[in-house]
Order: C-alpha cells, then sequence, then structure tokens
C-alpha cells in the first residue's frame, strides 16, 4: 500500500507527489483523483483548482516531475560515477525500493509510457530518450564512439526497465542484478575497446 504524502507543501505539490507515488505502483488507470486526494491529504475541492484538465493534467504533470527527478538523479550518477558505477548504483537505489515497498514500486514514467494519457506518454518518451541520451554522452565521453554509445543507450535504458518489470513480477529482485551484470560486461568492454 502507498504511503501517506507528508503536508510539507501545497495542495497541488502534494497531489502531484502522490500521483507518482501512485503511478509507480498502480499505474495510470489504477490511480485515481479519490486515491490521490486520500493519499494527498488535500481538499477535495482543490482538485479541479489546480488540474482543471482533470486526470489527464494530473497525470502529465506527475510524469513529468518524476521525469524531471529521475533525469537529475541519472545525470548526477553518471557524470559523479562514469557509466558502468552508475549502472550498479541506479540498481541498489531500485532494489532498495522494490524491496521497501514488497515490489510493488515500479518506474512511473514506464507506468505513464504504457497507460492512455497521450500528453503523458509523450512525456514519458521524451524522458526515456534523455535517459538514452544520458547514457550515451557518459559512453562518449569515456572514449565510445557515438555510434555505438547511442546504441548501448538504447540498451541499457530498455534493459533496466525490462528488469524492473521482470523484478516486481517475479517479486525478486535477480533480474535486476542479472541484467545489471550483464550491462555492466557490456558497456565495459565497450570502454576498454575505446582505449586500445
Amino acid at each position: 500500500m502507498a504511503q501517506r504524502t507528508p503536508r510539507t507543501t501545497g495542495p497541488k505539490t502534494a497531489m502531484t507527489a502522490s500521483a507518482v507515488a501512485l503511478l509507480r505502483e498502480r499505474g495510470v488507470a489504477g490511480t485515481s483523483f479519490a486515491d490521490v486526494l486520500a493519499h494527498s491529504g488535500a481538499p477535495r475541492g482543490s482538485v479541479y483548482h489546480h488540474f482543471p484538465g482533470g486526470k489527464a493534467q494530473l497525470v502529465e504533470e506527475a510524469t513529468r516531475t518524476a521525469s524531471g527527478e529521475l533525469t537529475a538523479g541519472i545525470t548526477r550518477l553518471l557524470r559523479d560515477h562514469g557509466t558502468v558505477s552508475a549502472l550498479r548504483a541506479v540498481a541498489d537505489l531500485w532494489r532498495r525500493d522494490l524491496a521497501r515497498s514488497d515490489y510493488t514500486a515500479g518506474c512511473p514514467v514506464a507506468a505513464s509510457a504504457l497507460g492512455p494519457v497521450p500528453g503523458a506518454r509523450d512525456a514519458a518518451g521524451a524522458a526515456l530518450r534523455g535517459w538514452e541520451s544520458a547514457v550515451a554522452e557518459s559512453l562518449r565521453r569515456e572514449g565510445v564512439p557515438p555510434e555505438r554509445a547511442g546504441a548501448l543507450g538504447t540498451l541499457v535504458v530498455s534493459a533496466l526497465e525490462g528488469a524492473l518489470v521482470l523484478a516486481r513480477a517475479q517479486r525478486s529482485a535477480a533480474p535486476l542484478d542479472a541484467v545489471v551484470t550483464e550491462l555492466e560486461i557490456t558497456c565495459g568492454a565497450a570502454v576498454a575497446a575505446s582505449r586500445t
């Protein structure tokens, strides 16, 4: 079950944060305004005041918020640790989230990418492309040729998102660990080859 969002911010921010948390666990179709209100503690009247476009606007805003936070974290890890070490750090964060949520928390961006809200799908698509680009740029900084770096960026994001789905479905971090190990080998080999 999703934890209630502390009321340390205004209703709009609280509702957006709650929508992100609920998207991670329930997806777009399983997240209602009533759920968001209960989770956030926001007053009922604030829903259409802050989100006059309804659920679609809320989901799109939640997707953009989650995308921004995740992109900043991924970019920071890649910059500070290099590609291979950043992959393990991302997996470690997800492993902790999976365990803490009893394997119910997934990626809110992926949830929106698969959902029925066009604006949220577009925001998710932009975020996923941004993550691919961030990985590719990290690999390029490490000497990997641009075309290879781009392909590896797509592989990394696709594999990690898929591993997260498998981990939730199997209620085990084993798929995540297996995928990260293979990505470390693949990316490490690409970096090593660029230095010879």
